[in-house]
C-alpha cells in the first residue's frame, strides 16, 4: 500500500507537469524483500533486495520508471541504470509507535524489560545504548501487517517505523514520539523518494529530472557516499543525520556495533554553494553515487560525494571497519 501511494504521488506529480503524457501505473511487483518475511532483513544479505525484479522490468522496457524509497537503493546501481529524480524529502526522523495501552508514554517510560519492535540494526544499536533496560526484537512485514501486529498481540510494547512512511500512509496520529538526531540519528536516504530510469533513456531522463529536489539531491549524495565508502549495507549499524544551512551541508555520520556499546560518530561540513553552469557535454552522463541531476550545479555534487568520502574515511582512520565487521560477522552468526 505504502509503495503504492508513494508512485501515485510521483505521478500525480508529472501529470501536472505534463498534462498531455499519459501515465500508466501498468505493474505492482512484489519483490524479493517483500516475500521473504520470516527472516530479519539483514540476515537475507542481498542489497538489492525490493529493486531487483523492477529493475528487470525497467531493462525489458515493460515499464520506463520505477519508484523507490532510496533508502532501499544500493549505493552501487547495476549497469544501465541511474537515479533520475530524488523528491523534496519528507521527514526523515524514526518513529515510536506505541501499544494502544501505553498511549501517551515516551521509551524512557515504558516499563523494564518492554519488548520494542524494530528489523533494523541501526535502530536498535543505537537505542539499546540510549535505553538499556528496553529489549529489541525484530518484527517484519509492510507497515500494515507491523502495525497490526503491534496493536492486536501483546508482543510489543512499541516499534520504531519511519516518520515518513507513517506520514505517507496518512497515519501521522499513530506518531508517539520523533526520535530526534541526537537520539537515533537516521538510515542513508530515509524520507527521500527515487525515481529510478534506464540511463542511456535521454526522453525520460529529462522529463523526470525536474523532480529533483537540489537541497535532497545533495544532502543525500554525501549520506550515500558515506555508505558507499564505508561499505555499508543492511547488514551494519550506518546511520546518518545531513542539513543544508546557507550554502553550508553538515554531515553526521555514524557506525556502531550491534549492542551499540561501541561506537564511533562524527561531523564534518562543505560548502555547496556553486552556480549552476551549463554543463552540456561530455558530462551528461557524470552520476554520483546512482544519481544523475543535471539540474543540481555539479560542483555542489562533487562537494557532497567527497563530504561523505571524507567522513567516512576519518572514521576508517579510527577503527570504523573492525567495529562494521565484528557487527556483520555476528550478525551471521545470529
Amino acid at each position: 500500500q505504502l509503495a503504492r501511494i508513494q508512485t501515485d504521488s510521483i505521478v500525480e506529480m508529472l501529470r501536472a507537469l505534463y498534462p498531455k503524457l499519459h501515465f500508466e501505473i501498468a505493474v505492482a511487483m512484489s519483490t524479493t524483500g517483500d516475500k521473504i518475511l520470516d527472516t530479519a532483513l539483514s540476515k537475507i544479505g542481498e542489497k538489492s533486495l525490493f529493486t531487483k525484479e523492477l529493475e528487470n522490468a525497467l531493462e525489458r522496457n515493460e515499464v520506463d520508471l520505477v519508484v523507490h524509497s532510496l533508502k532501499d537503493l544500493p549505493t552501487s546501481l547495476p549497469p544501465g541504470f541511474t537515479i533520475g529524480a530524488v523528491c523534496k524529502r519528507e521527514n526523515p526522523l524514526d518513529a515510536v509507535v506505541f501499544h494502544p495501552k501505553n498511549c501517551g508514554k515516551t521509551l524512557s517510560l515504558l516499563p523494564e524489560k518492554s519488548v520494542i519492535g524494530t528489523s533494523s540494526l541501526r535502530r536498535a544499536a543505537q537505542l539499546k545504548k540510549k535505553f538499556p533496560q528496553l529489549e529489541f526484537r525484530d518484527i517484519r512485514g509492510n507497515l500494515n501487517t507491523r502495525l497490526k501486529k503491534l496493536d492486536e498481540k501483546e508482543d510489543f510494547s512499541a516499534i520504531i517505523l519511519a516518520a515518513a512512511g507513517l506520514k505517507r500512509m496518512g497515519w501521522e496520529n499513530r506518531i508517539g514520539q520523533l526520535l530526534n538526531p541526537e537520539d537515533c540519528l537516521y538510515a542513508v536516504g530515509q524520507g527521500a523518494l527515487a525515481v529510478e530510469v534506464r540511463a542511456k533513456d535521454q526522453e525520460i531522463l529529462d522529463m523526470v529530472s525536474v523532480l529533483h529536489d537540489a537541497d535532497t539531491v545533495l544532502c543525500c549524495i554525501a549520506e550515500r557516499a558515506f555508505m558507499k565508502r564505508l561499505e555499508g549495507g543492511c547488514s551494519v549499524p550506518v546511520a546518518v543525520s545531513t542539513m543544508l544551512k546557507d550554502g553550508q551541508l553538515y554531515l553526521t555520520g555514524a557506525v556502531y556495533s550491534l549492542d551499540g556499546s561501541d561506537s564511533l560518530k562524527e561531523t564534518m561540513q562543505t560548502s555547496v554553494n556553486y552556480p549552476q553552469q551549463n554543463e552540456d557535454g561530455p558530462n551528461d552522463d557524470v552520476q554520483h553515487v546512482g544519481i544523475t541531476a543535471k539540474n543540481v550545479p555539479g560542483q555542489a555534487q562533487e562537494a557532497a560525494e567527497n563530504l561523505g568520502v571524507e567522513l567516512a574515511s576519518l572514521l576508517l582512520s579510527k577503527g570504523a571497519k573492525h567495529i562494521l565487521s565484528v557487527a556483520r560477522q555476528l550478525n551471521d552468526a545470529r
